[in-house]
């Protein structure tokens, strides 16, 4: 079974980035609206529980943000992006897929 996961990296510290929200929306196709389906927050290690664990993958269109400013506002660093956000196309939801990500200021 699918399921999607992630793992944030600060690389200007070459540590896992704890505590970073993560909002998961899939593409309501057709039209331009996208639709929540999870929030999480990274761990000690900079993973999630899964963003979508097995059985919740459906083929489609999803985002992943990452609310990045807030997460250097608390370490007391300004943030050049404020959020990032990747976009990516599932054709074959009984694949696992893994968004990994790293961040510096």
């Amino acid at each position: 079974n699918g399921s999607l996961t992630t793992h944030v990296l600060n690389t200007a510290t070459g540590l896992p980035a704890t505590g970073l929200a993560i909002h998961v929306a899939q593409l309501q196709e057709p039209g331009t609206r996208w639709t929540e389906l999870a929030q999480r927050w990274t761990n000690e290690d900079g993973r999630c529980s899964p963003l979508l664990a097995p059985g919740q993958v459906k083929a489609g269109t999803y985002k992943l943000r990452f609310e990045t400013a807030a997460y250097w506002q608390r370490l007391g660093h300004p943030s050049f992006y404020p959020f990032v956000e990747v976009v990516f196309t599932i054709t074959d939801p009984e694949q696992k897929f893994h968004v990994p990500l790293l961040i510096k200021t």
